[in-house]
């Protein structure tokens, strides 16, 4: 089954998120959004919280460093960024081996989701197996 959302489903989820961060978060210094589902979402944080986007995460205490992700599925794209505070909109706790450090949503079902800014018909499979 998938689950289309819109625009103002991501602004909503953005809020949650920006609540979490800037209630328990004060160490964030920079955001990080991974490509190619968490720069929008990185974006829209880093608007919303006032906090500068880098593109180099690795250049400061990763404590500092919010990395940014639309979900966590099966948790590989996580996986690299254990050392740094992570957000997602979605975590899928019955799929992923990563848990988010924050989330704003926990899914647990096996939808597929399609945010706004892909196309409903593209291929549905994680970023990772396209760069294989």
């Amino acid at each position: 089954m998938m689950l289309s959302l819109y625009w103002d489903d991501i602004e909503d989820l953005v809020d949650i998120l920006a609540d979490g961060i800037s209630n328990n978060f004060e160490d964030i210094k920079f955001i990080h959004g991974l490509s190619r589902g968490g720069l929008i979402p990185a974006v829209m944080l880093s608007h919303k919280l006032k906090i500068p986007m880098t593109t180099t995460p690795s250049e400061f205490n990763r404590s500092q460093v919010l990395i940014v992700d639309d979900i966590a599925d099966s948790g590989h794209t996580l996986d690299s960024w254990s050392e740094y505070p992570t957000a997602v909109l979605h975590y899928k706790p019955h799929t992923s081996k990563v848990i988010p450090t924050i989330w704003a949503i926990k899914h647990e079902t096996d939808d597929w989701i399609v945010y706004p800014w892909e196309h409903p018909e593209a291929v549905k499979i994680q970023d990772y197996k396209l760069e294989e």
